[in-house]
């Protein structure tokens, strides 16, 4: 099976379920492959949109129903949230509006948002519009970054594995080191 039909075949799930767990890496790729012609752009940003806001709802509820106990047992996760916690305070809208552009914490901000009490039809609302946002803009600077290395290297149809590869070898060993930060 070649480049091509593994993007065709398996893209947008791999989208969808990709930005569901954090996914900015994915959907680079995903707008990267758009550019290349192998994935329709308007159905990227959709499926990053539809795995990101629904990870965000789950993330949000867990956090409403059992993040309150959970922090409780976790002394060293409460005192971080804390700076969350101040800034929802202060900037409710604007957090809930904008936390999907800060990588690391997109999975992080909506459980404790959710801890907060924010409201959920407020979240629901407006974490649809900021979610929307951040895909749309993500998938077009992934499709203008197709569009860049198009124009740098000519036809890049000889180096897409790789480039696909390195991208996705990139975003793994960041999401390993992240996940071994944490865990000490």
């Amino acid at each position: 099976m070649s480049l091509q039909e593994l993007i065709s075949n398996y893209g947008y799930l791999t989208i969808t379920v990709g930005t569901f767990l954090e996914g900015e890496t994915v959907l680079i790729l995903g707008g990267l492959a758009a550019h290349r012609g192998f994935l329709l752009l308007p159905l990227v940003v959709a499926c990053a949109f539809l795995g990101a806001f629904c990870g965000n709802q789950l993330y949000f509820h867990i956090g409403r129903h059992k993040g309150a106990s959970f922090l409780a047992n976790r002394p060293v996760w409460q005192k971080k949230s804390e700076k969350i916690f101040a800034i929802a305070e202060k900037h409710q809208n604007l957090l809930i509006l904008g936390f999907s552009f800060t990588y690391g914490l997109r999975t992080v901000t909506p459980f404790l948002l959710g801890v907060a009490k924010i409201s959920a039809v407020k979240f629901f609302l407006l974490s649809m519009i900021g979610t929307f946002a951040w895909a749309s803009i993500v998938g077009s600077l992934g499709y203008f970054f197709g569009y860049a290395l198009t124009s740098m290297f000519g036809n890049i149809k000889q180096y897409e594995a790789a480039i696909f590869v390195t991208l996705a070898g990139v975003a793994v060993a960041f999401w390993l080191i992240r996940y071994l930060t944490h865990r000490r």
